[in-house]
């Protein structure tokens, strides 16, 4: 009989005729004739992948062009009849050994194109609908694609876990070529829920040497659907993707921006739940250089919308989460808080990070105090780097510390004592450090001015929009000073926060003073 001959061209001349024969299988008998041929189609293959293990891409494809046999039915046909996982693996191990990790002629690259395109239509739903013989087995169409998914799925996760010991790869088994291979060989499934665990044991899987093992392709494909929420992974898993392919950390920064930008109205709270979400923070605090990849994104986002102030809350909620993650996280070994800020002077630094809650209320001035001398003489630290770059590292510092600025404005306004110079010079310089001296000047006088008429009325319980007008034209007129409005905008939003008669009118005073400062 043909399936008993040791001649290979009539060998695959048979189960060739056989393929095409139940692919249009449309009785119990062909049925019948499957299950009789299950036991030799299956050692059919796995000599195929012995001789394919030890036969160039080239050649192979060659000698079938010289059969004229059209080895894709073959396989095509296969998958329709093995819904048994250790047949299906042996099938997938042939495509496997058939892809080239790196072509080197046309014929190698029809052969991945060819492979690609045979993996896209069997996991298609839309492609097996028709066909006859899953039908007469009594399978539907999603039982199929979600059978032949998860047998494939499990096959290449056990094909990888046998070629991995403890983190440790046997090269002998498992080479760099085809770890590649395999990768670009599953960017078809990516977006399959069900090969969760296969892209998991991928990008688990140890690299080689110095370069990366992956297809580039593969990484961007997790990476989008990953984005487009296609597809979820084990947080270690999504956090070893950003560390070995640098433009998906950078997506997720990106992707956690817009959103809060896109939409400016929301709370706080749901600022903080998106933060805590994106996972950014308890990377960040694991791995110091992925806290400083994502701080370089927010800083040149700062720069480039002229500290725009969602994104200086962003900031903030993103430190703020990070903290808590650095110090109540379950990594033994935590890097010290020198390692995420290297540019910034140490007292300065300890000071910023206490966060309010830990400090007594009736201690916030004198620490507040504290902050202002010590950022002035870290600015002026003319060994810190340079003045200018001193003076913005320390920005960006107290950008990402904001909660102390907050405080500030909501000392400014409830204080019986004097107007504070220095509570005034940090929210100056919050909201535009670049101010030369001479500006400065001039904006803190008219800031006190401003400040000085709230603090009147802050005990006030018969408030009216009148009483905040006078206050209002001061600011307005002097509001073209660089960072002027966010200034005079925080004082009035504070006033109406805290003050007695603020919350009264504070509905349509919000506006009036969004409308004055266009905020």
């Amino acid at each position: 009989m043909a399936q008993q001959s040791t001649s290979p061209a009539l060998c695959l001349e048979y189960w060739q005729n056989k393929a095409v024969e139940w692919g249009q299988a449309t009785t119990l008998a062909s049925q019948q004739d499957v299950c009789l041929h299950l036991q030799q189609l299956k050692e059919f293959l796995q000599q195929i992948f012995q001789k394919l293990q030890h036969m160039r891409v080239t050649f192979f494809f060659l000698y079938l062009c010289m059969l004229k046999s059209p080895f894709g039915v073959v396989l095509h046909n296969c998958f329709f009849c093995f819904l048994l996982e250790e047949s299906q693996r042996t099938l997938l191990q042939c495509l496997w050994c058939l892809y080239s990790a790196e072509p080197q002629n046309a014929i190698e690259l029809k052969a991945n194109g060819w492979i690609q395109s045979l993996i896209r239509h069997l996991i298609s739903e839309s492609e097996t609908e028709n066909n006859s013989f899953m039908k007469i087995l009594g399978y539907t169409s999603e039982e199929y694609h979600s059978n032949v998914v998860k047998c494939m799925v499990s096959s290449l996760v056990t094909e990888l876990r046998e070629s991995c010991c403890n983190g440790i790869h046997m090269p002998k088994r498992f080479t760099p070529d085809r770890l590649h291979s395999l990768s670009v060989f599953c960017i078809p499934l990516v977006t399959c829920s069900e090969a969760a665990p296969l892209i998991e044991a991928l990008l688990t899987c140890c690299e080689f040497g110095s370069g990366e093992t992956l297809s580039a392709d593969f990484l961007k494909a997790v990476d989008t659907a990953l984005l487009q929420k296609k597809i979820g992974l084990q947080e270690t898993v999504t956090i070893g993707l950003w560390l070995r392919y640098l433009p998906s950390l950078e997506n997720a920064t990106i992707h956690l921006i817009e959103t809060v930008v896109s939409i400016p109205h929301f709370s706080p709270q749901e600022v903080e739940s998106l933060v805590k979400d994106s996972l950014l923070p308890k990377a960040s605090a694991c791995h110091p250089h992925i806290f400083m990849i994502v701080g370089a994104i927010f800083r040149n986002i700062l720069l480039e919308s002229d500290g725009n102030l969602l994104v200086q809350t962003l900031i903030q909620m993103f430190t703020r989460s990070f903290l808590q993650a650095l110090l109540f996280g379950e990594a033994q070994d935590k890097p010290p808080l020198k390692a995420f800020f290297p540019h910034s002077p140490q007292p300065l630094l300890m000071a910023l990070l206490k966060h309010p809650s830990d400090v007594p209320s009736q201690v916030w001035p004198q620490h507040l105090l504290c902050i202002v001398e010590t950022l002035k003489v870290a600015i002026e630290d003319k060994d810190n780097g340079g003045s200018q770059l001193g003076l913005f590292e320390n920005w960006f510092l107290l950008v990402h510390c904001g909660d102390w600025v907050d405080i500030a404005a909501q000392q400014l306004i409830e204080s019986k004592a004097e107007t504070s110079e220095a509570l005034l010079w940090l929210l100056a310089f919050y909201h535009h450090p670049n101010n030369e001296n001479q500006q400065r000047t001039k904006l803190l006088a008219v800031a006190r001015k401003v400040c000085d008429q709230l603090k009147v009325l802050f005990r006030s319980t018969t408030l009216s929009l009148s009483h905040l007008q006078t206050s209002l034209d001061l600011a307005e007129a002097n509001s073209e000073e660089s960072g002027a409005k966010y200034l005079f905008n925080q004082l009035f939003l504070n006033f109406l926060l805290f003050s007695a008669g603020g919350q009264v009118i504070a509905k349509d005073a919000v506006h009036l003073v969004s409308t004055s400062f266009d905020t």
